[in-house]
């Protein structure tokens, strides 16, 4: 497949020239060179290796392949411009992303399927392969959904997967993997401003009379049907004095009884998604309703 990246090479270079010029008119952040903290691609769970460099019929893989569920959202991984590429029999239904700090980032694979089978019946258009409404050369922000994972192109037929690329400065590509592997993963996917509520299945790593931090097992998500398991990092929520704290049957507004590894389940308040909810940073989700125990 690096045949037709190759091909397009010189014409990334050119845009991301171009791009660099109108910096300052798109409010853009100043390039720096240096690849920032990503958000991971892709908004749900999928299954990845570093296959940087494999062989391929087309020469060594440019990238790492992402398996995962035909039609999750695939995001941002930083703010930057987007550019549709709809040409290539061999990507499918493409997407380049031109970051804020001059890297530039390859979506290939992208969806064309009408339903959930592969009925190849859909084009490059959004709302099909691209976040609805999207347009051809938009800005977008990080963690903004502006595709859909898929397998058009050379990948038909086989396992849905966003193949992911990474190239610092808009030059040669690099493995993603490192990069993936430390990007911050996204909690769940909604429209910002849309209303959403968590379910969270885990164990109590800590808890004051207002915050508790769990490490989940199982995130789930309405009315998204969202679901995530085994988050990496624990998640730190508030506890305002209107959640319900259950303990055992005994109802308690207090948590200085949980301790380091007991089993909970934390039902969060309705709120309207924003991307630090979204991302889980501490204190951005509120708890509605805390069962302790078993």
């Amino acid at each position: 497949m690096s045949r037709y990246r190759t091909r397009h090479a010189a014409r990334g270079a050119l845009l991301l020239l171009s791009l660099g010029l109108a910096g300052s008119a798109l409010g853009a952040n100043p390039k720096t060179g240096v690849i920032p903290t990503l958000i991971f691609p892709v908004a749900g769970d999928v299954t990845y290796v570093d296959d940087f460099g494999q062989a391929r019929p087309g020469g060594p893989h440019q990238g790492n392949d992402l398996m995962g569920v035909k039609k999750t959202p695939v995001v941002a991984v930083e703010s930057g411009k987007i550019t549709f590429w709809t040409t290539s029999a061999n990507a499918g239904c493409m997407l380049y992303l031109y970051g804020d700090s001059g890297t530039m980032y390859e979506y290939i694979h992208l969806n064309n399927d009408l339903t959930m089978k592969n009925d190849n019946r859909g084009t490059c258009v959004a709302g099909v392969s691209y976040a609805k409404a999207l347009k051809d050369g938009s800005r977008v922000q990080a963690g903004q959904m502006i595709g859909y994972l898929g397998d058009s192109g050379d990948a038909n037929g086989g396992a849905s997967h966003l193949h992911f690329e990474v190239h610092p400065n808009g030059g040669a590509a690099v493995s993603p993997f490192s990069y993936l592997q430390s990007a911050q993963r996204l909690l769940f996917f909604a429209k910002v401003g849309t209303p959403f509520t968590l379910a969270l299945t885990g164990t109590v790593v800590s808890a004051t009379d207002t915050t508790l931090t769990v490490q989940v097992s199982l995130l789930q998500g309405f009315p998204m049907n969202a679901k995530l398991k085994s988050l990496t990092k624990p998640l730190t929520l508030t506890v305002p004095s209107t959640a319900v704290i259950q303990q055992k049957s005994v109802t308690s507004p207090r948590l200085l009884t949980a301790y380091e590894g007991e089993p909970v389940v934390v039902w969060t308040q309705p709120a309207p998604a924003t991307m630090k909810a979204m991302l889980g940073a501490d204190g951005a989700l509120n708890a509605a309703l805390v069962q302790l125990g078993g």
